[in-house]
């Protein structure tokens, strides 16, 4: 059996300067359901940074999967994730025109370019 293709995700979304501590402090504690749903559908190594003076939050996944659109719209319909992401989506600021939250037409978070990998290996 060949090992599943990974793609890797980079996102970036404002946070709300006054919801700093109450983000930080529900992403201590991520609901099981909601890990759950990322696990189940292929979502791995997944981190979220904080980068103060921007009030950027800067999201990094892998996705092990083999049907990317499909396996996304599954984790937007988990009833689950979408309480969740009433309570986060509420604490940020897309980048994105006309975006009104997570799993809707207009993407929330934004996609940003890959410029650079290097993940190691032997060297010659």
């Amino acid at each position: 059996m060949s090992a599943p293709h990974t793609k890797r995700i980079c996102q970036i979304i404002k946070l709300k300067p006054e919801c700093v501590d109450e983000y930080k402090e529900v992403h201590r504690n991520v609901w099981p359901g909601v890990l759950n749903a990322l696990r189940r559908y292929h979502i791995v190594d997944y981190s979220i940074n904080h980068y103060p003076p921007l009030n950027l939050l800067i999201a990094n996944f892998k996705y092990t999967g083999s049907d990317f659109e499909k396996d996304m719209k599954a984790i937007g319909d988990d009833e689950e994730t979408q309480r969740w992401w009433k309570l986060t989506d509420s604490m940020q600021e897309s980048f994105n025109d006309g975006a009104s939250g997570s799993g809707k037409e207009i993407p929330w978070w934004t996609d940003v370019e890959e410029v650079f990998r290097f993940e190691g290996g032997s060297s010659a």
